[in-house]
């Protein structure tokens, strides 16, 4: 048996290198339901999820909270790529749909495809708004609103901790 090279940078680059090549969050790595390729469908009670995603995640993803404006991960962000569902890893948006809104949250003007997402009537706070689910799982995901720019008029106003994003070079990278 071959002994493990334990030089610190040795280490370090191996952690990196483990990190960056598995493309899942930390989040999924104990989620059954997490799949960057099934589109059916899934039925998982709440309590199930509660079981397995972090708490924050859970709160918007199954309970309709809304991550603080200008705090998430996404908000800013402007390379190209690929916005998958946090909680089952379903493909919602390309990063070429999204633009700048300066609302505080990631904003698309459209889905990848139409069964991505699902609408929802939400009467909550006293406003009428249009709630987008997940299609695959129907976790929360923000809202749909129609100030976006052309081609649609639509802004999908999205919750970052919803949303997991998968780079364009990345799967360059690993296609070779």
């Amino acid at each position: 048996m071959r002994a493990i090279n334990t030089h610190p940078i040795s280490t370090l680059l191996f952690m990196l290198a483990v990190f960056f090549t598995t493309g899942v969050a930390e989040a999924q790595t104990d989620n059954p339901y997490y799949s960057r390729t099934d589109i059916k469908k899934l039925k998982v009670s709440n309590a199930e999820w509660k079981k397995i995603l972090p708490a924050d995640l859970y709160a918007v993803a199954r309970e309709g909270a809304t991550e603080q404006a200008f705090t998430g991960k996404y908000t800013d962000l402007d390379d190209p790529g690929t916005y998958y569902c946090a909680v089952c890893g379903n493909q919602l948006f390309r990063a070429d749909a999204k633009f700048a809104s300066t609302c505080g949250w990631p904003s698309f003007y459209e889905p990848v495809r139409k069964k991505s997402v699902i609408y929802l009537k939400d009467l909550s706070y006293g406003m009428e708004r249009t709630e987008v689910q997940c299609g695959r799982c129907e976790s929360h995901l923000g809202h749909i609103f129609d100030d976006g720019p052309e081609p649609t008029g639509k802004r999908y106003c999205m919750n970052s901790i919803s949303l997991d994003f998968e780079p364009d070079h990345k799967v360059i990278n690993d296609k070779k």
